[in-house]
């Protein structure tokens, strides 16, 4: 007895796998650098965009999307109040008509520090903005997003979740956890149709990193040691990140994405 033929598959053409239109994302860290990168493809890409930052007076990637003809909205977050993070979604959610389809946790601090002499309160500020909140914000997104059945949650991590660096021990132990949460995030929740990955991005020429650029050795690493040769800028996670938040990435979930120029490859 021959086996029934499969149902043909529906054929989506290639580029509108890609496509945010109709979507509503909420973006924390979206304010510079890889944030508003990320928020500004988004936005190219058809989704409305709402940004969490700490200076609500820096509306540079808000102007970005209305110029585009697409909806902005800015909402303040200072993400190491926990009390502030714990309400900031349902901000996000008041705002955009009661729906976030994307969820990316951009926000995050560098502090570089000898080990000897990290103190309590140092470690606590860099795991409380990096790690705490963004798990919070995972929570309050996955209690929106699997009753829909249906969401996409990209969180920031760095190359330093795979290897420790130096000088880097909070910031590290931050970004592994970044990591580990989004593998654990995505096996309780890909059953329930929502995606949750990261990308971990290499050395970046942004703001954080001013103070390491003129570093001859964090230079070295950055372009010398790097195939690419050269710093990462903001945009070059523009693609990566609008890959994850939309249908071309169904069956991609619990993935740190590292994006880098190669620097992990060697």
């Amino acid at each position: 007895m021959s086996t029934p033929a499969a149902e043909p598959t529906p054929q989506i053409p290639a580029l509108n796998l890609f496509s945010l239109k109709g979507k509503n994302a909420f973006v924390t860290g979206g304010s510079r650098g890889i944030g508003a990168a990320i928020a500004i493809a988004l936005a190219d890409a058809g989704a409305s965009v709402c940004i969490a930052q700490r200076d609500t007076t820096n509306t540079d990637t808000a102007d970005a999307i209305r110029a585009r003809g697409v909806k902005a909205e800015i909402i303040p977050c200072d993400l190491g109040d926990m009390d502030a993070v714990k309400g900031v979604f349902q901000q996000a959610l008041d705002v955009m008509d009661g729906r976030i389809d994307i969820l990316v946790n951009c926000g995050g601090i560098l502090k570089r520090k000898e080990a000897l002499s990290v103190s309590e309160e140092e470690w606590d500020v860099v795991m409380d903005v990096n790690l705490k909140a963004l798990f919070f914000l995972c929570q309050a997104a996955g209690r929106h997003m699997v009753p829909r059945r249906s969401g996409k949650m990209v969180n920031i991590a760095s190359i330093n979740s795979f290897i420790g660096g130096e000088n880097y021990a909070p910031y590290s132990s931050s970004k592994g956890g970044v990591s580990q949460l989004t593998k654990a995030l995505s096996n309780e929740w890909a059953k329930h149709n929502v995606q949750v990955n990261a990308i971990a991005p290499g050395y970046v020429a942004t703001d954080m990193n001013t103070a390491l650029r003129p570093n001859a050795e964090v230079t070295a690493a950055a372009i010398t040691g790097c195939p690419a040769g050269r710093w990462g800028t903001p945009t070059d996670y523009a693609g990566p990140a609008v890959f994850l938040c939309s249908n071309a990435s169904q069956y991609v979930t619990g993935e740190v994405l590292v994006v880098d120029g190669g620097l992990l490859g060697k």
